[in-house]
């Protein structure tokens, strides 16, 4: 949504305002691409999910019938819990890298059924279309 043109004005008048407290500051921040941010995170959560593999198969390695299991499963379940924990950092900074975050908040919610409503939307249009005809409105 565009702004306003009092909101552009204003917008303006604390940029230059920024810019005459602060004018390094500014200029950094004004350079400062914030997708550049979320492709660090991005490569951060390749690499740690790179780290949990070869955590988990270093675990499998270890494992030997003949020795004690709790240190080959331990380290086989901190691989796994750093792969989960970098999957799920990565899937965050891909979606805000792509501005996923954005868009998911400007959708208009779906309403919501009304509780003595035990029928769907779409059989509620056809009888209030029938309901209409029967009446002679259409």
């Amino acid at each position: 949504m565009p702004l306003s043109e009092h909101e552009q004005r204003m917008l303006d008048q604390i940029e230059r305002a920024l810019y005459a407290e602060d004018p390094k500051f500014a200029n950094t921040v004004r350079q400062t691409n914030p997708s550049v941010h979320y492709k660090r995170w991005l490569i951060r959560a390749g690499t740690g999910f790179a780290a949990g593999i070869v955590l988990l198969l270093l675990g499998l390695l270890l494992s030997n019938p003949d020795t004690s299991m709790v240190l080959p499963v331990s380290i086989s379940v901190l691989g796994f819990v750093l792969m989960l924990a970098s999957f799920l950092m990565g899937a965050k900074a891909w979606r805000k890298a792509s501005g996923g975050g954005a868009e998911m908040a400007a959708e208009e919610p779906v309403p919501k059924r009304r509780k003595g409503d035990k029928r769907p939307g779409m059989m509620n249009r056809f009888e209030e279309r029938w309901r209409r005809r029967q009446q002679g409105d259409e």
